[in-house]
């Protein structure tokens, strides 16, 4: 379980075995490709990161265009492959792990995971990370072969390696299965799609992700943190100067205590993380969006992102030693100084730009807009629904197989192609 590609058959296997129509790439060179031109991928473009397309298009003072679920995917996939290949890992595997993590996030991001959470409360639930799986396994279409009993053609999505589909697992058991937490509600598997969990974790330890799902993850982490609060600034909604004065820093750091530190880590400890950043001598103080001044925001993240995974490699070797370091074989240490640091990033973009009043108001629009959706559609399909969804749920043998398609075509769609959907079918 220790080696990958050439000397790791076992990780280069495909759930359905197909031959290679270009011979000379290697296995997982195909999987990059094929997450690459997915149009699961290409969706994300029209999916809020942070700062929300609409808010963007109304700045005429903003030159800078804000990141989508797409350019963060993108930058994810840069950081993981860099940090991968650092350690060894096939860089192919890694990039297209982080290509894929955010691939099953529905119209309006969380909000969004949360609407479609209640709305197939009968089917099994909704999380972003399992629709990731699904899509890659089930609904993207790539790899379809005919039934032979006349039933239609079986997807097996866009048919990856075990390898590449582990380092795309972040939470890797069902609902309710957590290794420490019983209560969390991160998984990255409905029970629907077990069969193929369970051959992609075939040999794997029970709860335990693979060091490429540990660097994806991490790479993750990095490039949201960063990114987020770089975004936050070029909107307006941060002066890095409210972040010496006491009433910001107390709200980033009760954010940071509750929702992204680990717990029980006191605010004092991250009130030390942040003076950390701020004393940094290319922290972008006075930013004022002139030109200097993007050019040192721009070096600020570079730094930041150095900073992230330079320690968290350090470490990582400090333990390991030297050698690649891949699946099985090691686990990713990130310095808890690292972690509380990226942690009041997180806390910096939430309280800054996800707090605002008027980001609060879009929020229970979006909401509202997609619970008339979700009603709307269970009321009049097959109406409504894209050719491949209804078809899905022509073939539904019962009730909850066909929530569970509406719930796929919800979260199949743009925020854009969202509102489109509910207006025709609503009237709204």
């Amino acid at each position: 379980m220790n080696g990958i590609g050439g000397d790791d058959p076992h990780a280069a296997e495909r759930f359905d075995e197909e031959p290679d129509k270009r011979p000379g790439r290697t296995a997982f060179q195909r999987d990059r490709a094929r997450v690459q031109h997915s149009a699961a991928l290409r969706r994300l473009a029209g999916k809020t990161q942070v700062v929300t397309l609409d808010e963007a298009a109304t700045r005429q003072d903003w030159d800078a265009a804000p990141r989508t679920r797409l350019t963060h995917s993108l930058e994810c996939a840069q950081i993981g492959r860099d940090l991968g290949t650092a350690f060894g890992c096939d860089p192919d595997v890694v990039e297209a792990a982080c290509l894929a993590h955010d691939l099953g996030h529905p119209p309006f991001g969380h909000n969004g995971e949360r609407v479609l959470n209640r709305v197939a409360a009968d089917c099994g639930g909704f999380e972003g990370n399992a629709q990731s799986l699904r899509l890659l396994t089930r609904l993207e279409p790539k790899r379809l072969v005919a039934a032979e009993d006349g039933a239609p053609p079986r997807s097996f999505g866009l048919n990856l390696t075990r390898a590449t589909l582990d380092a795309a697992t972040k939470y890797p058991w069902p609902r309710g299965l957590h290794p420490a937490e019983p209560d969390s509600p991160k998984y990255g598997v409905y029970d629907d799609d077990l069969p193929v969990f369970d051959w992609l974790r075939e040999g794997a330890p029970a709860g335990r992700r693979c060091f490429e799902a540990q660097v994806m993850d991490w790479s993750d982490d990095v490039a949201y943190s960063v990114h987020d609060v770089e975004d936050g600034l070029h909107a307006g909604h941060l002066d890095p100067a409210a972040l010496l004065a006491a009433p910001e820093r107390s709200a980033v750091l009760a954010v940071a205590a509750r929702r992204y530190a680990p717990p029980g880590t006191a605010e004092a400890e991250l009130a030390e993380a942040l003076d950390r950043l701020l004393g940094q001598e290319w922290w972008p103080h006075g930013y004022d969006g002139g030109a200097l001044a993007q050019a040192r925001l721009k070096d600020a993240t570079s730094q930041l992102i150095g900073r992230f995974c330079l320690a968290a490699e350090h470490a990582t070797r400090d333990r390991f030693g030297p050698g690649p370091l891949r699946r099985y074989a090691a686990d990713l240490v990130v310095p808890r100084g690292v972690r509380l640091e990226c942690a009041v990033l997180k806390a910096v973009a939430d309280v800054h730009v996800m707090q605002r009043p008027e980001h609060s108001r879009a929020r229970g629009e979006q909401r509202a807009l997609l619970e008339e959706l979700s009603e709307a559609l269970a009321r009049r399909a097959p109406v409504g629904l894209d050719p491949q969804y209804r078809a899905l749920f022509t073939a539904a043998p019962d009730d909850r197989a066909g929530r569970r398609v509406l719930v796929d075509q919800i979260a199949a769609l743009t925020d854009a192609a969202a509102r489109a959907r509910h207006r025709l079918l609503t009237g709204g």
